[in-house]
């Protein structure tokens, strides 16, 4: 496991205290560095590459897009150098990678790119929404990681997969103090339905999808294990307006929170009757990946808020 930061690594053995000496900690101060990793893919099998900047306020769109690219290509350098042992590396893209803007429902497969953020990214700069550059920034260090198998084919000994997650929910792993220090995902489902940060016509209209955490991870090793894993992978459990999770709260029965806890549900939203702008073709997941169960919204919510209350929030 390679981390950013010791104290990181220091609660992280503690988590996995079970596993002993199996777990094996290497500190990377800058994951741009040239050579950052050289050392840390040494004698490994494989890499599952998960570190880039995942937020809106970005003034500069480089603050995102540089360590983006420069974070990926910096351990496929490594591997190509070092790595004489490793035979896949799995990096986590995000499905805003995919994406493109709409008014109508659109499913979108993994040939999908989401050049239009790159474009407005190019035109306004600065001026982007906070958004439209961290969705430039994926879809430019996956391709940037594409681009670098491609070029080095003849000298790597491994293959390339990537993971294209929505929102992820679930229960938390790592060690946080408040809501807010939580991933971007999982900080807006918080404000979205315990501290009514979306308006009700924002609830019933605006969403996205999302898949748990915990299939997410076994989306990831999977991908190691499977020899058949190549490409994009979309991974995905359903589309989502999130009234929807307001209805879920609101049934859980006995419930984490008092009901009153919860953002107010409009009897006039109809979860059959109601749009959901975007989606996602899962089907290579399911048939290379073997994933065709998801984690339920009402699993996710429940375990999501008993970790909230276990940590006082």
């Amino acid at each position: 496991m390679v981390s950013s930061r010791s104290s990181k690594g220091d609660y992280m053995r503690k988590v996995f205290e079970d596993l002993g000496d199996k777990l094996e900690l290497v500190v990377v101060p800058d994951i741009e560095k040239e050579g950052a990793f050289d050392e840390a893919v040494k004698g490994v099998d494989a890499v599952v590459h998960m570190a880039s900047p995942y937020h809106f306020g970005a003034v500069d769109p480089a603050e995102l897009i540089d360590p983006a690219i420069r974070g990926t290509l910096s351990i496929l350098q490594s591997a190509l150098k070092y790595g004489t042992n490793i035979r896949r590396i799995v990096i986590t893209t995000s499905t805003a990678a995919m994406v493109r803007p709409t008014n109508t429902p659109i499913v979108f497969t993994e040939d999908d790119w989401n050049d239009a953020s790159i474009q407005e990214v190019k035109e306004k700069s600065r001026d982007a929404p906070g958004y439209i550059k961290y969705f430039a920034s994926k879809t430019l260090a996956e391709r940037a990681a594409f681009d670098f198998v491609e070029k080095n084919k003849e000298s790597i000994g491994w293959d390339l997969v990537t993971i294209a997650p929505p929102y992820i929910f679930g229960p938390m792993i790592n060690e946080l103090s408040s809501p807010s220090s939580a991933n971007a995902s999982l900080a807006e489902w918080y404000q979205a339905i315990l501290e009514s940060a979306k308006s009700p016509e924002e609830l019933k209209t605006s969403g996205n999808a999302w898949a748990d955490v915990r299939d997410i991870a076994l989306a990831h090793v999977r991908a190691i294990q499977q020899p058949e894993a190549e490409g994009r992978i979309t991974v995905s459990a359903d589309s989502f307006n999130w009234h929807d999770w307001v209805d879920v709260v609101h049934s859980l029965n006995p419930s984490p929170y008092p009901p009153n806890s919860y953002v107010q549900s409009d009897p006039s939203y109809d979860p059959k009757t109601a749009v959901r702008l975007l989606n996602f073709d899962t089907t290579k997941a399911r048939r290379v990946l073997g994933i065709d169960k998801y984690i339920s919204m009402e699993q996710s919510a429940r375990d999501m808020l008993e970790d909230f209350r276990s940590r006082g929030w």
